[in-house]
């Protein structure tokens, strides 16, 4: 496996994020896209999950043998709900459900929901995923249903506190709290739909309902950013397989996601979009 220093010296990583994308194809015997994001070094909005990102999707697959199933290489922030569900949706039109998402660093929000929509997710022990709890003005929108849950409470026992709670909430726009509940029956829906695709397509309620739980409104998580470690996403039930476990797809992988992270570096582009023929799709940074 190169080391990210050597790849950088090379200076033409999308050879390596090719070379290698071919010999995890040879490794597996299936089809292999990688959708990954110049988030850690570009926080904008570019780097997101965006309705955009179905046109990278549709360019790599079209060629693609679709019986041989699909390893989704994942690296993202994550963000909109709804051009989430729709790439889930259509990546599931196309390969069935013989889907396996690779996570080689981390995939957050919107990237959890696509790699839950998979049969199993490998992930290393340096590996993340995130929740999936929706986010209004950029909280949490079950923090701010327990917010005016505590006003009604205090209130209640202290009229005296109303006009300070007035004044705090007054900072929300008007039917903010429908806005909140509708968005996390939303988030409840896309999840439970892509638990069902694929990794707990037979199984009881009770486990998809407490994936739902932790991922969604669990007061476990802290943050919108927290991150969740394999063994975490394993302990809450999800299907995770670890890369350590097979040290040659390991170095692979881990070859890949040096190499596109060296790409971002190089390259005014936030998106990089890669199948084992190697075609590619980037988008650049406006």
């Amino acid at each position: 496996m190169p080391s990210f220093s050597e790849i950088e010296k090379e200076n033409n990583p999308i050879n390596t994020v090719i070379t290698y994308t071919k010999k995890l194809h040879s490794l597996t015997g299936r089809n292999v896209i990688i959708y990954s994001s110049s988030f850690l070094t570009d926080d904008s909005e570019e780097t997101f999950i965006d309705s955009f990102d179905k046109n990278g999707f549709m360019s790599v697959i079209k060629d693609l043998d679709k019986s041989k199933g699909l390893d989704l290489i994942l690296h993202t922030p994550g963000e909109s709900v709804a051009a989430t569900e729709s790439i889930i949706d259509y990546i599931h039109s196309v390969f069935g459900d013989d889907i396996r998402a690779i996570i080689p660093q981390i995939s957050m929000s919107g990237g959890t929901m696509i790699a839950c929509s998979c049969k199993e997710i490998l992930m290393g022990k340096h590996s993340s995923l995130g929740s999936v709890d929706p986010q209004i003005l950029y909280i949490a929108a079950k923090d701010i249903i327990k917010e005016f849950e505590l006003a009604k409470k205090e209130t209640s026992k202290s009229p005296e506190l109303i006009p300070f709670w007035e004044i705090l909430l007054s900072k929300y726009p008007e039917n903010i709290l429908i806005e909140c509940e509708n968005a996390i029956k939303w988030s409840e829906y896309i999840l439970e739909k892509s638990l069902k695709y694929s990794m707990f397509k037979n199984d009881c309620q009770n486990k998809i309902d407490k994936i739902k739980h932790e991922l969604i409104t669990s007061t476990n998580t802290k943050d919108h950013r927290q991150n969740l470690s394999a063994k975490k996403c394993q302990e809450i039930g999800l299907k995770i397989r670890y890369l350590e476990d097979d040290e040659e797809l390991q170095d692979i992988v881990l070859s890949i996601h040096h190499a596109y992270i060296s790409y971002f570096n190089h390259q005014n582009k936030c998106k990089l979009f890669v199948n084992q023929n190697g075609e590619y799709y980037s988008i650049q940074t406006t």
